[in-house]
């Protein structure tokens, strides 16, 4: 499995997060196995996805997709995000 990172400021955590909401069938159908939303505790509208694929060739097709940035555009996403990948090695929850 890989990760996709994406750390983005946004204009407005309720619209961007309603946009989010709208493109679940859709990243589904790009290969998302899951998902997790995180806030930066210092700035609610700095906002870190992680998306979670079967592998890195999905992960990096699924980032540079016109729909990933008419989605990110729409939603209020400012600036140009960060996008990073890693390997899953390893979940524990205890």
């Amino acid at each position: 499995m890989t990760t996709m990172f994406i750390k983005s400021k946004v204009n407005d955590y309720s619209q961007w997060k309603h946009i989010y909401d709208g493109f679940a069938s859709l990243r589904k159908q790009k290969g998302v196995k899951g998902a997790s939303v995180h806030r930066d505790t210092n700035d609610p509208n700095t906002i870190i996805v992680t998306q979670r694929f079967k592998d890195t060739n999905m992960a990096t097709t699924f980032a540079k997709s016109e729909e990933l940035k008419l989605a990110m555009a729409k939603s209020g996403v400012s600036g140009q995000p960060e996008i990073w990948f890693g390997e899953d090695i390893e979940q524990t929850e205890f």
